[in-house]
């Protein structure tokens, strides 16, 4: 039900950024909601709250957002809490990214390295993404994990390549363990 609300008000405020050329725009100001929901928890309490009344919520969102984001935006808001689908906004908004950065052809890869990769293997990393995959940029998200010994994990979506040599000795252990002396 809820990955049903998300899609449907998501797809929504995606199709009406796409339909008035306003895609990058939306695209911020929804990053921009994203980001004050994830700083301040009390304004998620406050929408949650049952006591209080619809009408002061909408008033809410109309005066922290009204000032410095477009009329769809807050009229988008405004019907989520309308609707009475305020404690979806959050996901709503990271739906909504995900879709522009997919009809953008971004892409976001999360690179778990052994150590801390210096400039130009980052570049050779970068590079070899946007060469086998469809994107044509990408948002890059690096970690080190010194448990790997040696190598990578890339997850790109629901994709993974892991070329650590952590998962290759636990390979060669399972295949060792297969093997039958006699």
């Amino acid at each position: 039900m809820a990955k049903l609300i998300c899609a449907t008000y998501g797809d929504a405020l995606f199709e009406l950024a796409v339909e008035e050329n306003k895609v990058d725009s939306l695209y911020e100001e929804a990053s921009a909601v994203l980001q004050s929901f994830n700083d301040n928890k009390e304004l998620g309490n406050f929408l949650n709250h049952p006591k209080v009344e619809i009408a002061k919520k909408k008033q809410t969102i109309e005066d922290i957002y009204g000032k410095f984001m477009s009329k769809d935006m807050v009229g988008f808001l405004s019907l989520i809490v309308e609707k009475g689908r305020y404690n979806f906004i959050v996901s709503i908004m990271e739906y909504f990214l995900e879709r522009v950065k997919e009809y953008k052809k971004i892409g976001v890869a999360y690179v778990t390295s052994a150590r801390e990769l210096s400039q130009e293997q980052k570049a050779a990393v970068l590079n070899k993404l946007l060469a086998t995959t469809k994107y044509v940029e990408f948002e890059m998200n690096y970690q080190v994990d010194e448990s790997l010994i040696g190598g990578l994990v890339i997850r790109v979506g629901d994709r993974v390549v892991d070329s650590s040599i952590k998962t290759k000795l636990s390979e060669l252990k399972r295949d060792l363990i297969k093997i039958q002396l006699s």
